[in-house]
């Protein structure tokens, strides 16, 4: 997971050296270590034996190192200068039609380029076919049309109408001069050319009605392009299947469109676009708060007519009703009253928002949103996204969506419940994937991640080898325990595991949820509880720690909260297998709906939606 360079191979034998935790899972990101590290468990007797690697005995303790190596970094995964899929041209030697004696016979000469795939799939069709799709009685059929108009509307499905755009071929007429060289058989003749035109039309129309079929599919990207934390397996899509349905379907704009994603999210999502693009030209009438305002109560400001503003033009009606009697009564002002503090206060709390009446940035965000261009590149961006996921994520999953630091459990088809999570700091952040919860393991080792070990405990080591002894941090070198002083921290440490024992201390809590994945992330409870109450929730090493982890454990495992909490109360580290096949995907999304269908909006905070814009404009100028 993690990325060192040369001048790091002492951390590259460090990093090695650090078994996993009990269940054989690797371990993850968990909290600060100020946060992990207050004090452990009791302590067992360490065995020390001088013919283990890396252990320094007790009479040469005082020779170690006093020279050290530089401390290692572990670096974690990088954002891409994102590279399209490169085009190629379409070789047309062999296409049926060539051999033809009519009009189709000019599809050989024909200049079309596409992704490999399509060109495949071009090639793959028209060695067989004589008859052209989209041409008829020398002109365009129908079925082109009603295709073209598609094309055009690709905005709706949140794709770029430039990329599937083929232009009509002009209508070629005589003219006299032409008309007069017509038996040169050196000059096209008028209808030659109109010919050729058609042909060159089949062609184009056929490659870009194959790439938005891939692109409704899905999406426009390749997500790992992207990111090292972007994390999916490109969907396969048969391009073989899509011209033969075409050539069989009278409507083929139809069949196209029905290719898109039909998930309840996604069509919100769709309707949500559109609704957007209804109100293009109408973003003047915003209202505008300054990102880094700071309001606290008993103080003045200048913005407080705009906070009462915002809140009267995007509050609820319940609110408005139950504070009538306040927003009768100002008129302007800026001192920060008692009144509107209450306000304030209410407006946080039905935003999900800490109810404290102080404004800033994210009460500010709640207030006011995005502007009407950032909400429709945060839809488009989402509708890009959802197709890298299945199209049903089933009737029964887990959905954590990162940017609202929300956990959502659905079963039955219908969302059960949702709870505050927190999730990576942008310096460690939590990857987007998806996986499937295999157990719940209570009384949990925390087996120490190899990112945290290097680059925040092996500082502490080197000046204090007794570091891990005291915090009651056990250590193993080839399975056996030994001292933490005992290990020389300068030398090859490739046999050594650290792990912090089942305790109330202990950095995950009561209970784990794992997902077994190649980034060892998993949900877990944490001793740090004061941290749910912050609005700003990215301040893991990765991991996704659970406001309320025993439901979250029951509700996987099919049991109740009483059963948890039984199985906690015995003090025993176990793991309990979810024989349910649950889903769980690991998300990012900026825009989504909430259960009732409404689409929300939250802020970028890795910048994810930024490298995605910018790589759908790489595609496109690829395209061109």
């Amino acid at each position: 997971m993690q990325i060192t360079s040369k001048k790091t191979s002492i951390a590259l034998a460090f990093v090695s050296a650090f078994s996993t935790f009990a269940t054989g899972v690797a371990p993850a990101q968990a909290i600060t270590l100020m946060d992990i590290i207050r004090g452990g468990p009791g302590r067992r007797e360490p065995v020390i034996d001088r013919e283990l690697p890396g252990v320094i005995s007790r009479d040469r303790r005082a020779e170690r190192d006093i020279d050290p190596q530089p401390l290692p970094k572990v670096i974690g995964p990088q954002y891409h200068v994102y590279r399209a899929d490169p085009m190629r041209a379409v070789k047309t030697e062999g296409f049926a039609a060539a051999a033809a004696t009519g009009a189709e016979r000019f599809i050989a000469d024909a200049k079309v380029s596409a992704p490999g795939d399509v060109a495949d799939a071009l090639e793959g069709f028209y060695r067989k076919t004589t008859k052209p799709l989209w041409v008829a009685d020398g002109d365009v059929n129908e079925k082109a049309r009603g295709v073209l108009s598609l094309l055009e509307r690709a905005g709706d499905y949140g794709l770029h109408p430039a990329d599937y755009r083929v232009a009509k071929p002009e209508l070629v007429t005589a003219s006299v001069e032409t008309a007069s060289l017509a038996n040169d058989a050196a000059v096209p003749s008028a209808s030659e050319n109109r010919e050729r035109a058609l042909m060159q039309f089949e062609l184009a129309l056929s490659a870009k009605a194959l790439m938005f079929a891939q692109d409704m599919v899905r999406g426009r990207l390749d997500p790992n392009r992207i990111s090292g934390y972007h994390d999916f397996k490109r969907k396969a899509v048969k391009l073989s299947f899509v011209l033969p349905f075409i050539k069989s379907d009278d409507n083929a704009a139809a069949y196209l469109e029905s290719l898109a994603p039909q998930g309840s999210q996604f069509l919100a999502l769709k309707s949500e676009l559109a609704k957007l693009h209804a109100e293009e030209g109408d973003d003047g009438q915003r209202i505008v708060l300054p990102e880094k305002l700071l309001l606290k109560p008993g103080t003045s400001s200048p913005e407080v007519a705009n906070v009462v503003a915002a809140i009267r033009k995007h509050g609820s009606d319940e609110l408005k009703a139950s504070h009538s009697a306040t927003f009768a009564s100002y008129q302007t002002g800026s001192d920060y009253t008692p009144e509107i503090v209450d306000l304030v206060k209410d407006f946080q709390k039905e935003s999900g928002l800490k109810s404290d009446g102080v404004v800033g940035p994210a009460t500010v965000r709640a207030m006011v949103g995005d502007s009407l261009e950032a909400k429709i590149d945060k839809v488009v961006v989402a509708m890009e996204q959802a197709r890298w996921l299945p199209a049903d994520l089933g009737d029964r999953y887990v959905f954590i969506n990162q940017p609202a630091y929300t956990v959502y459990y659905h079963d039955k088809s219908a969302e059960q419940f949702s709870m505050r999570v927190v999730v990576g700091s942008k310096a460690n952040q939590t990857y987007f994937f998806q996986d499937q919860i295999e157990t719940v393991e209570f009384n949990p080792y925390w087996g120490v991640p190899q990112s945290i070990i290097i680059n925040e405990m092996l500082p502490h080591l080197r000046s204090d080898p007794s570091y891990l002894d005291r915090m009651g941090y056990q250590v193993e070198v080839n399975g056996r325990p030994v001292s933490s002083t005992s290990v020389n921290w300068y030398g090859s440490t490739q046999s050594i595991s650290v792990r912090q024992p089942p305790s109330s201390d202990n950095a995950l809590g009561e209970l784990k949820i794992l997902f077994p994945n190649a980034h060892a992330i998993y949900m877990h409870d944490t001793p740090s509880k004061s941290f749910f109450k912050r609005d700003m929730r990215a301040l893991s090493h990765g991991c996704v720690r659970l406001a309320d982890p025993r439901k979250m454990a029951a509700a996987v495992l099919g049991i109740t909260e009483q059963d948890v909490a039984g199985k906690i109360a015995q003090g025993k580290n176990v793991g309990e297998k979810v024989t349910a096949t649950i889903p769980v995907y690991v998300a990012y999304f900026t825009a989504w709906p909430n259960k009732d269908g409404v689409v929300e909006y939250f802020d970028d905070m890795y910048d994810r939606d930024a490298a995605t814009l910018k790589a759908l404009k790489a595609t496109s100028e690829a395209r061109a």
